[in-house]
């Protein structure tokens, strides 16, 4: 079975569409969102998750990026909440920790149906390049709100605050790998309740 989704949303402020192709994928992608620094980002996210993703996007950048970051963590966040289905087998607990040079980031998630977002990384420079790094949780939120996770972020040091959001990044690709892959020993969901 290909657990993949499709999802669009237009607005008076963007246009995004996200072709999940594959979660149990080899990490291929073509994201332009029309954010160079998102795409960076989630290209990264894509490669070490190991998830198939197309990413077209385009929005109100000339008034600031806000919008679009938004609403690609939304379109992503509910991609993944269709191509899981009924989460039946799924491990749904994933902690990766990930060095990047001088930075070290960790993701510890729990795909529970249960939004929520703890974020724990010092803000740094204001800016990499034109991107405003406080999009970065944002983007996170929209993400965690749309999946129903428990997102738990923990940078816990670094010089260099583009390297700082890339081991997050990385991190989180490899968190949701992890929370994500099907084990053969669960029967349902893995949860008491019967439900996630």
């Amino acid at each position: 079975m290909v657990r993949k989704a499709k999802v669009t949303r237009s607005t008076s402020e963007t246009e995004i569409e996200v072709v999940l192709g594959a979660i149990d994928g080899s990490g291929k992608y073509k994201i332009v969102s029309g954010v160079p620094f998102l795409d960076h980002m989630l290209s990264l996210m894509s490669k070490h998750g190991l998830f198939d993703i197309e990413l077209k996007g385009k929005g109100d950048i000339d008034v600031d990026f806000h919008h679009t970051v938004e609403d690609v963590g939304i379109c992503l966040g509910e991609a993944f909440k269709k191509a899981l289905g009924d989460k039946k087998g799924i491990k749904r607990y994933g902690d990766a920790k990930v060095p990047m040079i001088d930075a070290l980031a960790s993701v510890t998630l729990d795909i529970s149906g249960r939004a929520n977002l703890v974020y724990r990384v010092e803000k740094g420079k204001e800016k990499v390049g034109e991107f405003d790094t406080e999009l970065v949780e944002e983007f996170f939120r929209a993400f965690s709100t749309n999946l129903g996770v428990d997102l738990h972020i923990n940078a816990f040091y670094g010089d260099n605050t583009h390297h700082i959001i890339e081991a997050v990044f990385k991190a989180f690709g490899r968190a949701m790998d992890q929370a994500t892959s099907i084990d053969e020993r669960i029967k349902g969901v893995l949860s008491t309740k019967g439900k996630l």
